[in-house]
């Protein structure tokens, strides 16, 4: 999988962990542990690179800054 930068955060309003991909917009996920969220985020960029891929949608190219900030 490409190496997109991942950032987790707490999100008090949700009370989970947030994974967000800011070089893939709209692609983040969440879960109770960071862990959690950093295995549900992988599944939704395979998704998110799938789906544009399917459409010819294009698809940015990592700019390999961080790849998890939490």
């Amino acid at each position: 999988m490409e190496r997109y930068e991942i950032i987790i955060h707490w999100s008090d309003v949700d009370q989970v962990f947030v994974a967000d991909v800011p070089e893939l917009p709209g692609c983040m996920a969440h879960g109770k542990t960071p862990e959690a969220a950093l295995a549900n985020v992988k599944d939704a960029m395979q998704l998110w690179l799938e789906t544009a891929r399917e459409y010819g949608d294009p698809i940015p190219e990592p700019k390999g800054r961080r790849l998890v900030f939490a």
